[in-house]
């Protein structure tokens, strides 16, 4: 997938848990996880503030678009 989510990278600056950004952001641990580890199809930008504001940082600190390449070449 190309878009890449540097969620944990963040979390990691910051010192934060995920535990502790689960509070923040009012999302469950489960929903945060499938974030993190890059399994989400798609993110509301209600919930892309929210761990923005919590992490203080931007978007662009947490996704990131990284150009497929193509196997067949």
């Amino acid at each position: 997938m190309p878009i890449v989510v540097n969620l944990d990278v963040m979390m990691a600056k910051r010192k934060m848990s995920l535990n502790e950004l689960s509070e923040k952001v009012d999302l469950t641990l489960s929903n945060l996880s499938i974030l993190k580890t890059g399994k989400a199809k798609a993110i509301r930008f209600s919930t892309l503030e929210a761990i923005c504001k919590a992490l203080n940082c931007q978007p662009a600190d947490i996704l990131e678009y990284v150009e497929e390449t193509n196997e067949r070449e």
